[in-house]
Parts: structure tokens; sequence; C-alpha cells
């Protein structure tokens, strides 16, 4: 496994990380919380110690499976997790409307962004509750506020840091001009961001800028949420409340095409004594900027093919080779 800093904040963790977004079980039709919590022990066992959530993954459910699986292990990982997504009180900007299950207008629970100072205070000790701590080890807001000025989140977060609440502070879903006026008030050390093959828009803005500026760059759902497996063929089915049941890019016709762009891989996995999803995130790694990928894993065999990855190294003829069908088939 290899290991690369987050950022300017001094703390190694592995190039692969483990994703819990899935565990939560919201939007992804329930979690088996014996199978993820198996998941993330043997994500461990295999090198992997950064393991990223977020409070609103499940509604707690997520951190609350994180934190009973690294209870006895603490000190081999790095935490990752979030703020800004409430659902305690009616503040800031409404984002969405859910139920227990998945997103839906005559949802019940209310999600708003808000990274007030006294939210992001509130939603800090509830998580260091679920995650068994007494620190993160990375704080991210997870969609940015329209309604608080960047200053005052940041300077909230600078608070805690001085506490010892949390060792690091980042940022998801944001720009490089958030950037700027985050680091006009302290040290920012990554962003995290959707990115993968099928999701390349950040190549022109944030994957730069964070490799100009030192940061860390989390790239989330590296696997296009399982459609780069090469696992997810035209007749796979999703359970109910699995939000790819509702996703055009899980077409049976993007399916195939993606299968076809996956084809052209097969030679250079075999080469190379690599599954697809290995060579997928290896790829993913290798993209100038990207420091980290963040994979979702609901099984032990998930768990431990994904973390495998993190030893994988593709020369410049296999980038290229990538690239060019990515460039043909890629949606």
């Amino acid at each position: 496994m290899k290991f690369r800093e987050l950022g300017p904040s001094g703390i190694q963790a592995s190039v692969v990380g483990i994703g819990t977004w899935a565990i939560g079980g919201w939007m992804w039709g329930g979690v088996e919380r014996a199978d993820a919590i198996k998941a993330i022990h043997t994500a461990i066992d295999e090198g992997v110690t950064l393991i990223d959530t977020a409070p609103v993954y499940g509604f707690g459910v997520s951190e609350e499976l994180v934190g009973e699986a690294v209870r006895d292990r603490r000190d081999r990982v790095v935490l990752a997790t979030k703020c800004g997504m409430i659902w305690h009180e009616a503040r800031g900007n409404l984002f969405f409307t859910s139920d227990e299950n998945h997103l839906t207008k005559k949802g019940t629970i209310k999600v708003y962004q808000c990274l007030a100072p006294d939210t992001i205070r509130y939603e800090v000790e509830q998580s260091l509750r679920r995650l068994h701590t007494d620190h993160i080890d990375l704080l991210q807001t997870h969609w940015q506020d329209p309604s608080t000025p960047i200053s005052d989140t940041m300077a909230e977060l600078l608070k805690l840091k001085d506490e010892g609440k949390i060792r690091a502070i980042g940022c998801s879903n944001a720009t490089p001009a958030h950037m700027d006026e985050y680091q006009a008030v302290g040290q920012l050390d990554t962003d995290q961001e959707l990115f993968s093959m099928l999701d390349r828009k950040h190549e022109e803005a944030n994957l730069p800028a964070c490799a100009q500026r030192g940061l860390g760059f989390l790239a989330y759902s590296p696997l296009g949420q399982g459609l780069l497996t090469g696992k997810v063929g035209p007749e796979r089915t999703f359970g109910n409340g699995d939000q790819r049941n509702f996703n055009t890019r899980f077409s049976p016709e993007n399916r195939e095409k993606i299968r076809a762009m996956l084809d052209l891989f097969e030679p250079i996995a075999g080469d190379k004594g690599v599954s697809l999803p290995q060579l997928v995130i290896a790829w993913t790694l290798s993209q100038s900027g990207c420091t980290h990928a963040l994979v979702g894993a609901r099984s032990e065999e998930q768990a431990r093919e994904n973390a495998a990855a993190g030893d994988v190294t593709l020369s410049e003829g296999e980038l290229e080779t990538m690239r060019a069908a990515i460039e043909q088939y890629a949606l």
C-alpha cells in the first residue's frame, strides 16, 4: 500500500481509502451491519488506514458502524468525516427531502446545507459520540453553504482544531474560489470531489488547483458506483431503495457502452495480474493532482480487492492507452 500526506496536515494516509456512504444503507437498499463491519476490518488488515464517512450517510448509521468497527483499533486509522448537512433543525439552505431509504419529495426528513459555527460544533460533538473517539483526523465541509460566510465557518473549524477535536480541515463539493476563501483564514488541507473515468470535470479546475496549492485531493465514487467494476452487466438489477434504479447512467445501453470500454482494459489488467476494479482505481490515483481514492466496500471480498489497488503502478503507455479508450467510450 502506498501512502501520501493529506495536504499540508502532516497526516499520512493510505492512497486507497474506504468510502462508507453505501454501508449507511440510505439510497443503497439498506445495510447488513455485520458485513459492513467485516468489510472495514478487512480493509484495515489489508493496509487501508483512511476511512471516510459523514453524518448524513444513513442519518448517523454509517458513522455508528465505522465507530463500532474501529473502536478497538482507533490508533490504526485516519478517520475522516464531514459537517454541513443537517436535519436536526430547519436552518440554512434546504438541500433535499428524504425518507429513511431514498430521496423523495414526500419524505419527512429535510436536509439543509448549513455551516454556521454553532451547528458545526453540534455536528462534531454528535460525530465524536457516534465514532467513539475524542478527535476526528479530517473534518470536511460536506457541501458549501451559501447562507454562511466561509470566513465564519473556517474560524470555527480552526477553533475546533486548536481544541484538539479535529486535526485537519478539508472542503468537499467546492470550487477553487471556495478554497481561496478558506485559505484566506487558515490552513486548508484537502478537497474531496466526485472523480472517476466517467466524471472528469475536475480535471479543469480542482485537480490542478490542489496540485498547485499542495492540497490533498480525495476522489469519491472512483468506480462510478460500481459501473466501472465490470460486474454490473445489462441484466443486473438493484434492490428497493437503491438510487441506481433511478440513475439514467445505469440504463442497459450505457452499461453496454461502458462494458466495451472495459473490454479494452482487459489486456492491461491481464498483463499486470490485476482485476478491472484495481486497474480503474490505479488509473484514478495516477491522475495529476489526485492523491487518494475513496472506494466503497460492503463485503470482505470487495474490501480486499480494493485495497490491493494501492500497490498498482501504471506506465505512461498504459495510461495513454486507457485515456484513448476513455475518450472514445466514456459517457
